[in-house]
């Protein structure tokens, strides 16, 4: 049986989206252990670094870029390119790591206790799944959020230990389980199709 891990990386591949710019730190590691091989990661040695690379990039790309940066502290120092971002309407998809389940109760250091409110107004749309088996459906409203005129950055909150929970079947999306997703007609098959008209 696959791992959350697994589906979220094939719904990604699927959708063209497999560069990631990221600083990781400890709640990321389980996203970075067995990287897939057909994905690029660009490492930065600070936040704010990590989403003017991405910004960059995803203008470059024509298409939109993950951004994974460590916890809340991390979205904190990226918070003035996030603004940056959002000004230039460039799509990302803005990943950052939250605490395993059983140590938020005492907020330990790298809680982020609002997590989905720290990075609003500057995104279209801000989650943090509470089950892990949501986190390829919530790759998925972000990415369609993310590349829907006007273009612009959604964010999304992960649980270090996402990564080794198993995917059951069941709970896929009815969409998924009657064949593959659809092919990307009218998204950003095109490059010119994910980017708004003032960035084309």
């Amino acid at each position: 049986m696959p791992t959350v891990k697994d589906v979220t990386f094939d719904l990604l591949r699927r959708l063209g989206v497999t560069t990631v710019v990221g600083n990781p730190g400890s709640t990321e590691e389980t996203f970075l252990k067995n990287f897939p091989a057909d994905f690029e990661y660009i490492q930065c040695l600070q936040e704010a670094s990590v989403v003017g690379v991405a910004d960059g990039l995803a203008q470059g790309l024509r298409k939109p870029v993950i951004v994974n940066v460590h916890t809340g502290a991390g979205l904190g120092n990226a918070m003035g390119c996030v603004i940056t971002a959002y000004l230039n309407k460039t799509p990302l998809i803005l990943t950052a790591g939250q605490q395993t389940r059983d140590m938020l109760l005492l907020e330990p250091l790298l809680t982020n206790i609002s997590s989905t409110l720290l990075p609003q107004p500057w995104v279209k749309w801000s989650y943090e799944p509470a089950r892990a088996q949501d986190v390829p459906a919530a790759f998925m409203r972000a990415y369609a959020a993310a590349v829907q005129p006007p273009a612009g950055r959604c964010s999304c909150r992960c649980r270090s230990t996402i990564g080794t929970r198993r995917w059951p079947r069941s709970t896929w999306p009815a969409a998924w389980r009657r064949g593959p997703p659809p092919t990307r007609r009218g998204l950003p098959n095109s490059p010119d199709a994910s980017m708004p008209p003032g960035n084309r």
